[in-house]
């Protein structure tokens, strides 16, 4: 992998990373069109996406810094609760990272047809939660942050967005659009830096193996940092003006150019 091919999957997976639209999806099509193997693939999506959990924490410092501040005041207060709920949450990804994380990483090599499915599924669920009714809750149950936790859960597939299905499963739900942002987003931080921790652990993270130089994984990771901030404070903003509709359009579109361009190659 050269650095400007790195510059330009970094840049996707930080816009595509909050924006509905599929950051496991649109590095799937990056890889297969720039041939990137599996290992080089794998190792250069750990780091990209450590470089979106760190553009997270940087955009929602303050969120970030009074949750903590809140739990660790060992009280029943609305930060613990939050605390709580995201930890909830956490729950059905876990599981599949734990029992089915080998069979999740096969669907990840497994072309671009189900990418183009699950990017048309995205479409629907966009749609479907820009047409329901606005939501009025002021704040998010428990019962609908273990819901949401399913939503990210099933979002592992390649294609399907996580950010679009977690915020549609709240929008659905009946919650208020900012209030569905900001769990969205915070709720994938453990996650991912556990996904990450566990690479470390395991060898999934291996530079040296995968042919990656570390100058190249350093412009990955600023270009998802960067892109990544800018996406991140963007989608919060297009969640509270309900423009979600427009992201369903181009996933509608890019899922039936990846269905068929799979089927003629």
């Amino acid at each position: 992998m050269s650095w400007l091919e790195a510059l330009i999957l970094g840049i996707i997976q930080g816009l595509t990373e909050f924006l509905p639209v599929s950051s496991s999806g649109h590095l799937t099509i990056g890889s297969v069109f720039f041939g990137m193997s599996g290992e080089e693939n794998l190792t250069f999506a750990v780091a990209v996406h450590a470089a979106t959990v760190l553009s997270t924490i940087v955009v929602l410092w303050h969120e970030v810094t009074g949750l903590f501040k809140g739990f660790f005041r060992f009280k029943w207060n609305e930060e613990t609760k939050t605390v709580c709920k995201i930890l909830l949450s956490m729950i059905p990804v876990g599981i599949v990272g734990l029992f089915f994380k080998d069979y999740v990483e096969q669907l990840f090599g497994s072309g671009l047809l189900l990418v183009g499915c699950m990017l048309l599924l995205t479409a629907v669920l966009l749609a479907f939660s820009f047409y329901a009714a606005s939501g009025r809750k002021e704040e998010l149950s428990f019962k609908d942050a273990f819901i949401i936790g399913l939503a990210q859960a099933c979002a592992v597939m390649p294609g399907l967005s996580r950010s679009g299905s977690t915020i549609a499963a709240g929008l659905l739900l009946g919650n208020k659009k900012e209030l569905v942002a900001k769990f969205s987003f915070l709720m994938v931080i453990i996650p991912v830096l556990g996904e990450g921790f566990l690479d470390l652990m395991k060898g999934g993270f291996s530079p040296a193996e995968s042919g990656i130089s570390y100058t190249t994984l350093l412009v990955g990771f600023l270009a998802a940092f960067i892109s990544g901030s800018v996406a991140c404070k963007w989608m919060i903003n297009l969640v509270k003006k309900g423009k979600l509709i427009y992201f369903a359009y181009y996933c509608l579109a890019a899922g039936l150019i990846t269905v068929i361009y799979s089927l003629i190659n």
